[in-house]
């Protein structure tokens, strides 16, 4: 095991000490680890805690390269506030300086996510440092007291399965029909294989990191409705409103998947040709499916509707379920859900405000309904692993031989006027199939 603490504030690694917002805790920590903690909901930092975290090795990492990364160690943690938590640590002397590219060659041994060098966060890693380390320097480094350790088996990188026909797709995603019985499968494409994270567009960021639109995300609600307030007077759930503003491409805490892999596949190869695509499959057990009048759903969605401050100054970390919901913050929540469902009782459970759920919409319009959509709803300051998680497991097949690929989905009726039925895109379809070549 060891600590993996990556920051944006330059130079804070030459320091003594610092600083973390709870809510970074245990993000890309795998759910058997984070759950021996439950940091999120306790109070107090007992010895045991302590003495469990500073047990574990430091790999100190900056944001995008901005400088070298060390080992060290945590020496000591204490709450500075209810949000926040501060770490004594110490680099080891003779610590190697890591690049960003030698960060990039380790991402798997290290259990390092392709974008969690973006995102400043402290996770613990199920990894030997020491001996992965070790490994790739091809020599013993004296770090501190401390000896490199006996070496273990790393984990095998999974190979990607490579597609080049709708055929070869549908033999790859077959082996996936035995889980149905149990389980419900999704899908979604991407044009670019490795380029796109698994997240809502409301948390996209800029070149430096910081959020587009996430900070803003009441307003932009509230602007939509307010200039369009007559596509919206049907809509009884905030679920409702949020998947037409997702439909004229409003920034939102929505990710899109289709139950039809057709579709999926179309969306990888629809642009980008000479760019590697793909399909990601999810994987779900049925009775985590969510609906569009579940409770748990109303609470996640109606977060779009509270302000930054009220988003940002809620507090997770109180232990009884009553402190929690007597903040100023969830009873704002509180009050938007039963605008919604009268009867809704008046309390939430922190667990809930923090998952992603997959939930089925009515399908209200025809580009819904013509892609098989749902949706992953994503709850608060929540990142999506992008191998999955406890709850939705992650399949990805990697798209090449687009063009040929585009020509056999139309074959099937599989096309830009079918996925996108609007009399625009069907007359751009049907132009362009009938145009005359010489």
């Amino acid at each position: 095991m060891y600590n993996l603490l990556i920051t944006s504030e330059e130079g804070a690694w030459d320091k003594e000490s610092y600083i973390y917002d709870i809510s970074r805790f245990l993000e890309y920590t795998h759910e058997d680890i984070a759950s021996k903690f439950k940091f999120g909901s306790n109070l107090s930092l007992d010895e045991k805690f302590i003495s469990s975290i500073k047990s574990y090795p430091c790999l100190f990492v900056y944001e995008r390269g901005m400088g070298v990364a060390r080992m060290g160690s945590i020496n000591n943690i204490t709450r500075v506030s209810r949000r926040r938590i501060k770490i004594d640590f110490s680099i080891y002397r003779d610590s190697p300086e890591l690049s960003y590219i030698d960060l990039d060659m380790l991402g798997s041994d290290l259990d390092i996510r392709k974008w969690e060098i973006n995102r400043t966060h402290w996770a613990i890693k199920d990894i030997d440092l020491y001996n992965v380390l070790y490994d790739y320097i091809d020599h013993n480094i004296p770090f501190g007291d401390d000896n490199v350790g006996e070496e273990v088996d790393l984990p095998e990188q999974k190979e990607h399965v490579i597609v080049h026909s709708v055929v070869e797709f549908i033999e790859e995603i077959s082996v996936f029909n035995e889980l149905r019985r149990e389980s419900e499968i999704f899908y979604r494409g991407h044009s670019c294989a490795g380029k796109y994270m698994l997240a809502p567009s409301l948390f996209r960021k800029d070149e430096e990191g910081n959020y587009l639109y996430k900070d803003r995300e009441d307003v932009i609600y509230r602007e939509l409705m307010v200039s369009n307030s007559g596509d919206f007077r049907h809509d009884h759930y905030t679920l409702d409103s949020l998947v037409r503003m997702q439909h004229y491409s409003l920034p939102t805490r929505l990710l899109d998947i289709t139950s039809n892999p057709l579709i999926a596949l179309y969306f990888a190869c629809t642009s980008n040709l000479n760019e590697v695509g793909e399909v990601i499959i999810f994987t779900m057990a049925k009775e985590r499916i969510k609906y569009f009048d579940s409770d748990i759903v109303s609470c996640l969605a109606n977060l779009s509707r509270l302000s930054s401050h009220s988003k940002k100054a809620i507090d997770f970390s109180f232990s009884e379920l009553s402190e929690f919901n007597d903040q100023d913050s969830i009873k704002k929540l509180i009050h938007f859900v039963k605008e919604e469902k009268g009867y809704f009782e008046a309390k939430i459970n922190p667990i809930d405000l923090q998952k992603i759920v997959c939930v089925k919409v009515k399908r209200s319009n025809d580009r819904i309904s013509s892609q098989s959509g749902a949706f992953l709803l994503f709850g608060h300051e929540v990142i999506f692993d992008e191998d999955g998680n406890e709850e939705i497991d992650i399949n990805r097949i990697r798209i090449v031989n687009k063009e040929s690929i585009l020509q056999e989905l139309d074959f099937l009726n599989i096309n830009e006027s079918t996925v996108f039925p609007y009399i625009e895109n069907s007359a751009k379809y049907v132009a362009s199939k009938y145009r005359f070549e010489n």
